[in-house]
């Protein structure tokens, strides 16, 4: 078998040889126009998102003939080199399909603005950093800058995969049941796929703040920087700052300081302090939106729907939008304060106890939450495995799950706003599991039958 594998390897790095040769023959002798020869691009592709799916699947092809043929395989390591490769098979075909993206014009947008020196434009919603570290690649164009982009997020998917599953195991999780919901997780999630489809920033966001948890505390730069960046990519993430301030941990907190002022003076030494009151101005216009959007499940869309229907003024809903939003933050940090006393999580950690909660308010607190915003409840949503005991809980929260993460995307009032219910519902069921002192039926289970499958 070993002597099979290495001729196979042998011959994936034979056919990948002449293949590059090939190209660059092609290209030497006929230039660019000569390559278009040899390759075509079929109707509802995208040609440069085909070369990259293909491309990366061939590598990781190699890749996995390479670990065989060299028997770096074995048991300790089968399930989690098995999900990884099955998750990116997975996912590259799924993309490779895909000849439209949606947000990335947002981020080229702006960057194409700072880089010619005009104001960001009100659809960019973030904080300046994106949009100034992609003026530098603007010159690539609208199909250079989304291939870079589209590659962004197939690595941070990648690492997403072995950060969820040590986050996981960080919570108490067995290695070998935090690889198989990691698996199952991925593989049909909605909000991943809106994430993925979209180019969206979230998933790279969410990787740094799960770095952020895992290598805190030996490594308070690191887990601080990865927070400030994180937070500097998308402003929802301050939240989760808070379950680090309960450490009262003085060196992360200087870390957290400095990291945050020296990268937000990125921007201002390009383009100004102007692009901050440009960034502040837009988050306001947010706010001042008057319609509804069936994919936007925030309060103040949920409840800008009703307007016409009761007669409701729009000052009067964004004051009960706002109204709903205190009761929520109550709510969570109510819930949270009961997971840090009852140490629901984890043992005599306040950060690992704080964040699960905390992380339903960073994604239901913000003016607009799509569908793919959904991605940032991962934690909230997976630890209750660990907590759950009572069959009726149990049938709430699988109908949360299938609300939040199973059901397509879609256009319904009000079903569509199953994603506002769903991770409130999780909230509420893990205060009324709080003070659950067994463990889960679930994980007992679930390691036994997972000992006798190694």
């Amino acid at each position: 078998m070993k002597k099979h594998l290495r001729l196979a390897l042998a011959s994936w790095f034979v056919v990948t040889f002449l293949g590059v040769v090939q190209l660059v023959a092609i290209y030497l002798r006929n230039g660019v126009d000569g390559l278009n020869l040899f390759i075509q691009e079929w109707p509802l592709s995208n040609l440069a998102v085909t070369l990259a799916s293909t491309s990366i699947t061939w590598l990781l092809a190699g890749a996995l003939l390479y670990l065989l043929a060299n028997e770096k395989i074995n048991k300790d390591n089968l399930w989690l080199t098995a999900g990884f490769f099955l998750v990116m098979f997975v996912y590259l075909q799924i993309l490779r399909e895909r000849f439209r993206y949606g947000d990335y014009h947002y981020y080229l947008e702006a960057a194409t603005a700072l880089a010619n020196g005009q104001p960001l434009p009100d659809t960019y919603l973030y904080l300046p950093l994106w949009a100034t570290l992609l003026q530098f690649i603007v010159s690539l164009g609208d199909q250079g800058v989304m291939i870079v982009l589209w590659l962004v997020n197939i690595i941070a998917l990648s690492t997403f995969y072995f950060l969820l599953i040590q986050t996981l195991e960080h919570y108490g999780f067995s290695h070998h049941l935090s690889i198989a919901i990691t698996i199952l997780f991925l593989l049909v999630n909605t909000p991943l796929m809106r994430t993925l489809g979209f180019i969206q920033v979230n998933l790279l966001t969410l990787d740094l703040i799960l770095l952020g948890i895992l290598v805190y505390p030996k490594n308070t730069f690191v887990s601080a920087l990865a927070l400030a960046v994180a937070v500097h990519l998308k402003t929802s993430p301050v939240v989760i700052v808070l379950a680090f301030l309960l450490e009262f941990n003085w060196r992360w907190m200087f870390w957290f300081a400095v990291s945050f002022l020296a990268i937000g003076f990125l921007p201002i030494a390009l383009n100004g302090m102007d692009v901050y009151f440009q960034y502040v101005n837009n988050v306001v216009l947010l706010t001042q939106i008057p319609d509804t959007n069936f994919h936007d499940t925030s309060f103040d869309s949920f409840l800008r729907f009703l307007n016409p229907f009761f007669g409701i003024q729009i000052e009067q809903t964004r004051l009960m939008a706002l109204g709903a939003k205190v009761l929520l933050l109550i709510a969570t940090l109510y819930t949270m304060t009961q997971n840090i006393r009852t140490q629901s999580f984890s043992k005599g950690d306040r950060l690992l106890n704080a964040a699960p909660a905390l992380f339903v308010f960073m994604t239901l607190g913000s003016p607009i939450v799509w569908d793919h915003h959904g991605i940032f409840v991962t934690l909230t949503f997976l630890l209750m495995f660990k907590r759950i005991q009572s069959p009726t809980h149990w049938m709430i929260f699988l109908a949360a799950y299938f609300l939040e993460f199973m059901q397509p995307s879609f256009d319904f009032f009000p079903w569509s706003y199953g994603r506002l219910l769903a991770p409130m519902i999780v909230l509420w069921l893990m205060y009324a599991t709080s003070k659950n002192d067994e463990p889960s039926p679930f994980i007992t289970s679930a390691n036994q039958w997972l000992a006798r499958l190694q």
